[in-house]
Parts: structure tokens; sequence; C-alpha cells
């Protein structure tokens, strides 16, 4: 009897090295501009060629700015990155949705979005947060630079097999908590190792009464916790997001594709290295108060005394504090806070928008607020338009960003000033993350929604 990861993994095995790793087969690579130069230098090192140049698509978007995309990257070492990928791909042969093509954004946005995600797929990017796309029912998982060149070389992959657990989330969700509360509360009780050797499948009602997006949010948090992965399985809810996206099965592949995804499930009867329980109504919007993604609490805590902390963990828990200028025993509530990011790879997407509009609609951003609104694709960023969002966001003051990573992480113009606090929506918190000194508080759209508007730490659901 299997798990879901089994059925996959076991599905793409092309050799077992005797007391070595697994030799896997990839379906799709995904492949942005930061971790693929030397790859691409590699290959032609060795006089190669990519062996399945259709199954990479290439994508800029850590380096790439969220104003004037029409004009060159100011940025020196930012430009030549956007700028290498463009040759690279040209080439090589690959797909590339450089900037100007519509189909551009964050590549763990843009893959889902475009049907090129699928269940039952291996799936791997130079990118830690590739294990979005395992809320399709697949096995995704982020690869170092010189597996991004085994990849392209050869279309697998030597990967030691992960251990299996299974996280459960019974019951069913207060109002006002997000997928990223649901994901934050996780790590903060299994800590940031936790999940180590691990690849996690997410069940429990919970969920399955998630969204396809609201699902790539908790995949794409799951290795903050250690984990190599973390995936769902698919159901109707994942057949009716993929049904009719560009590059999804059509006409009878479609009834094909759809009863082999079917089976994609864990057997009843299956064996999990490690199996972990929540209910879904402990969990409450979440902030981090430290300078990792497992010092995180309910908005309504106070954060935790230092005699709570085990004896390994004291030093680096005062350090965190220092460096977020807080103490322990406090409460974050009506902390003031200088900035207020949405978006990232874990929550640009349109359904991220629309909770954040539907909050700051007949209220206005408030003034010592900067906020970074930066949509994950130029397709989400359409869907924005569509649905009139912008205009609610105009109103309550705030100005709509191009694509692009932004804020997430400091490698483009959108660095967060030393010292000062940013709610951001996005995966980490460590220090300098968002911009060398910078202190960031993860939190959820919603929060984030509330922060912006009161210029402090607030819990929406006052609002709701």
């Amino acid at each position: 009897m299997k798990t879901l990861f089994d059925k996959i993994w076991d599905a793409h095995v092309i050799q077992q090295v005797e007391g070595g790793p697994t030799q896997l087969y990839i379906d799709r690579h995904y492949c942005h501009e930061v971790t693929s130069p030397q790859a691409f230098n590699g290959l032609r090192e060795r006089g190669l060629k990519v062996f399945r140049p259709q199954q990479t698509t290439c994508s800029p978007d850590h380096n790439i700015p969220t104003l004037n995309q029409d004009k060159p990257i100011q940025d020196p070492v930012s430009r030549n990155q956007v700028e290498t990928l463009t040759r690279n791909a040209q080439e090589f042969g690959l797909t590339l949705w450089g900037l100007g093509n519509a189909r551009n954004g964050i590549i763990h946005v843009i893959g889902p979005e475009n049907g090129l995600t699928q269940p039952g797929m291996t799936i791997v990017c130079g990118d830690s947060h590739t294990s979005t796309h395992g809320a399709f029912g697949a096995v995704a998982f982020g690869i170092g630079t010189s597996e991004v060149e085994m990849v392209l070389a050869s279309q697998c992959i030597l990967q030691p097999k992960p251990k299996k657990m299974r996280i459960n989330i019974e019951g069913k969700r207060k109002k006002g908590v997000t997928a990223k509360d649901i994901a934050l509360y996780v790590i903060s009780k299994m800590t940031t190792g936790g999940a180590t050797g691990y690849f996690v499948e997410f069940a429990g009602q919970a969920i399955r009464d998630l969204s396809m997006e609201e699902r790539m949010t908790v995949c794409n948090m799951s290795i903050e916790m250690g984990a190599r992965g973390g995936m769902i399985a698919p159901d109707e809810t994942t057949f009716a997001y993929v049904k009719g996206r560009d590059f999804a099965p059509k006409g009878e592949e479609w009834d094909k594709a759809v009863a082999r995804w079917r089976e994609l499930k864990s057997d009843p009867d299956a064996v999990f290295d490690k199996e972990v329980t929540f209910d879904a109504a402990d969990i409450e919007p979440m902030v981090t108060y430290g300078t990792n993604p497992g010092m995180g609490m309910g908005i309504q805590s106070a954060i935790p005394m230092l005699d709570e902390v085990d004896d390994a963990g004291k030093i680096s828990y005062k350090k965190s504090l220092d460096y977020m200028g807080f103490v322990p025993g406090e409460k974050l509530l009506g902390k003031p806070v200088d900035y207020v990011f949405l978006g990232s790879c874990t929550n640009g997407r349109v359904e991220d928008f629309r909770a954040f509009a539907r909050f700051v609609k007949g209220r206005k951003k408030a003034d010592d607020i900067t906020a970074w609104l930066v949509p994950g694709s130029w397709a989400v960023e359409k869907q924005i338009r569509a649905e009139g969002l912008d205009k609610i966001l105009e109103e309550a003051g705030f100005v709509l960003r191009q694509p692009g990573c932004s804020a997430c992480l400091a490698m483009n113009e959108d660095k967060v000033p030393a010292g000062k606090y940013a709610v951001s929506t996005s995966n980490r918190n460590f220090e300098g993350r968002q911009g060398p000194g910078a202190r960031t508080i993860l939190a959820g759209p919603l929060v984030a929604a509330a922060a912006a508007v009161t210029g402090k730490i607030t819990d929406p659901r006052d609002f709701m």
C-alpha cells in the first residue's frame, strides 16, 4: 500500500544507485535568472545541448523591477542576470517568458496559471519555493545549480528518497483565518527543523476546503519547517482549476488525464514515517515576531518568555528579538509599522488581492505606511483590472505595481530600509531578507490589509 508521494516518486524512478541516490525522471523544469547561469556555462564547457528543451520554461522574476519595466533595468547586477537568462534561453532553444511577455511573472505563479503544472508530475526549479506546485498533487522541490545543469543535460536528477510525513488539519477554520495563517501556525508548532528529511502530504477537512490558490500558499511554505516539499492530493477542486488552461490536456486527452489523476491519493492503509494532526479551530490570524518563520504566534498572543525557550535556542532567540527590537512577553498588537508588502510566490495571486481589496474598500491607507502591492504575474494584474480591484485599491490610496518577486527578497529595487518594520505576505523573515537591517513580520493578506489602513499591527477580525 502506497502513499501519494510513493506513487509519483516510484513511477519516475529510472534506476536506483546501489547504496546511493535514485535517478529520478523530471517532467517539468522551471528556470529563472538567479540559479541558472553557471548551469548553462557547465553545458557549454562539456559541449552539451539541453536534452529535452520543451520541458524547461524560463522566466526572470527575482531581479526585475516592479516599476517602469518597459525601460532598461537600472541596477547593473540585475540587468546582467536578466540579460544572461535571455541569451542562455535563446542559445539553448528554451521557452522564455521575458520582460514584456504577457506570460511573464514569478515562476511559481505562472507555471500553474498556464496549465504547465499538473497532477502526478515531478517538478523542479533552482528555487526553494518550488514546493508550491505540490498543491496539484505533484512531487515538486527546489534544486541547486549543479542539479539544474543535471536536469538540463539529462532530464533526470540524482536524489535520495525522503521520508514521508502526513500533516492533518481537521475541522473548519474560523472567520478571518487565511491559508497563510494555517501555514504559519503549522510551522510555529513544527519549528523550522521539524520536517527535515520528510516530504509532507497535507490532508484533513481544512485542507480539502482550501481553493487551489490557498493550497499553493500552504505548500509554498512547507519548506520553512525543513521539509523537502509539500503536497496535497488532487481532487475536483484541482481538476476544475487546471481544465481549459493553455497547456493543460484537451478533449479526449483531458478525460484520460483526469482518470489517471483520480488514482493519485494515499491508499487507506498507507503508512507514513510520521503523522501529525492539528485542529483548524485552534488557528487564528498569525504574525511572526522573530527572524525565522517558525517564530510565529496568534495575533492576540504575547511573545514567549525566555524560560519557555529550550536551552539550545536561547542565544539565537535573544539575538533574534534584539534584531527585531522586541522583548519577551510583549504583544505586537498596536505596534506601529512602516511598510506593507502584498505579493510574492506565497501571496501574489488574484485571491490575495481580492481579500486585500475587500478589506480596504471604503477605507484609506494610513499616511505613514509605504505599501507595495505587487501581482505575481501579468495574468494576475490583468485579472485585478478586469474585476475592478485596482479601482478599489486606488480609491483607498494604494498603487498597483508591476509583477515580480519584489520585496520578498532584496535582489531588486524594492528594499525595506534598515530599522523599518514591514508586514509582509512573503515567506521568509530572515535578517536582511527584505533589505539590509529591515525587520520583517510575516502575515497573511488580511493582517497586511489591516496594518495598511491602521498603520500598526491590527487584528483584521476587529473590522469584520
